[in-house]
């Protein structure tokens, strides 16, 4: 990857993602994916509700989240594209190669590669 990904931080930045962008869910991990026009680095934000558990539950599962995303992106381009990853109760127990797999799976059927 070229460029490190930088994140999306606001509330209505997640919510643009969400309203305009791709939904695509696997096992895993939701992912909603927005192209954007100009030619820019990947921005990505992450996200785990209350449902999946404690505020350590959640950070362990986000964690997941963002090393399968640093696994993927070594070996594939992302830029011009917004990326939400959503994570679910089932990501913290996932085989990590199965979660790696779910994430490329959505970044293919959502057009983000």
């Amino acid at each position: 990857m070229a460029s490190q990904p930088q994140k999306l931080r606001k509330r209505p930045e997640f919510l643009r993602v969400a309203s305009r962008g791709r939904k695509v869910a696997t096992s895993g991990l939701v992912l909603q994916v927005l192209k954007t026009d100009e030619e820019a680095p990947a921005r990505v934000g992450f996200t785990v509700t209350k449902k999946v558990g404690n505020a350590v539950v959640r950070n362990r599962t986000r964690r997941r989240l963002r090393a399968a995303l640093q696994r993927v992106a070594r070996d594939t381009e992302l830029a011009s594209v917004d990326l939400v990853l959503i994570g679910r109760d089932s990501t913290r127990r996932r085989p990590f190669g199965k979660l790696i797999a779910d994430l490329e799976h959505a970044l293919k059927k959502g057009q983000a590669l």
